[in-house]
């Protein structure tokens, strides 16, 4: 047999029953989202909950990690930061915040306390303006 006529005789056969190979496709489709769906739904429900814990509000408190290392870590709720020789104030996450060193650090409790020292908002942190 040749390839021409193998086609020929496959486009006769899906025009006789096209509606039923419609039918399938539909039936295989709502098929394979349904059982996606399912398999979805159940790895939701697996999911843990986030809990988010404060630490004791003790200053100098030493936290063991898992490897062993005993970290010095200051509890404080200081959530502005900005450095001695410059005149912006950052969250402690931005870039800015990362690049001062440590000895250089200012803490503030809030965006009028570095206001008032004489700091600005740092453009690049998002959400402090």
């Amino acid at each position: 047999m040749r390839l021409p006529k193998i086609i020929q005789e496959v486009k006769e056969k899906t025009r006789l029953h096209a509606n039923d190979l419609v039918i399938a496709f539909v039936i295989i489709c709502v098929s394979l989202i349904s059982f996606g769906l399912g398999r979805l739904s159940i790895l939701e429900n697996k999911k843990t909950p986030v809990k988010i814990e404060s630490a004791p509000a003790a200053a100098g408190q030493l936290i063991t990690q898992l490897s062993g290392k005993e970290y010095p870590m200051e509890i404080n709720n200081k959530m502005f930061v900005a450095s001695k020789n410059g005149t912006k104030y950052h969250f402690p996450w931005c870039s800015g915040a990362q690049r001062i060193k440590e000895e250089n650090k200012i803490w503030f409790a809030s965006k009028e306390e570095a206001e008032k020292s004489g700091y600005t908002p740092a453009s690049n942190c998002e959400g402090l303006k």
